[in-house]
């Protein structure tokens, strides 16, 4: 693995019209290294986690750094009785981005977006390839990926 993939996220980004910044930084072993690196504050970093509600069904959740899903938030939200997270390979497979790389913009299927509603503001997101993120708008984000908006998290 190692691909990077960061041009097809940035493509994706400029496709959807998406103001952007590129940012490109060396390896991180924590949220705090990686808001450091980006130069933002650690809950404006937003993880993209996928996560599964059936065999050929899944999301992106968008995570603010500082937070982790509220599964049961989540479940009512989606009205289902269960979720997982899938294997490092099934996110591969849905998304074609490995894990720690995984993006909204660009995804291999073009997945159902859940932004939790903490999201705002300057937000920085991944890029597609480690060490790559995008500094984009919250709501521009949001709007252009058509997510919908809800509170389906709680603080880590």
């Amino acid at each position: 693995m190692g691909l990077d993939n960061s041009a097809r996220a940035i493509a994706a980004a400029e496709a959807l019209g998406l103001a952007h910044t590129v940012t490109r930084h060396g390896q991180v072993r924590s949220l705090e290294e990686a808001a450091h690196a980006r130069g933002v504050e650690p809950r404006q970093i937003v993880k993209t986690m996928v996560v599964r509600l059936s065999d050929d069904d899944h999301r992106f959740v968008l995570v603010p750094g500082d937070r982790e899903i509220a599964w049961p938030k989540l479940r009512a939200l989606l009205g289902v009785n269960r979720i997982s997270m899938p294997s490092a390979e099934t996110a591969y497979a849905v998304t074609g981005y490995e894990r720690g790389t995984i993006t909204p913009l660009g995804s291999q299927a073009a997945l159902p977006v859940i932004a939790d509603a903490s999201i705002a503001g300057q937000i920085s997101i991944g890029g597609g390839a480690h060490g790559v993120a995008l500094t984009v708008d919250a709501a521009a984000l949001v709007a252009a990926l058509g997510a919908t908006v809800a509170d389906v998290t709680e603080p880590a």
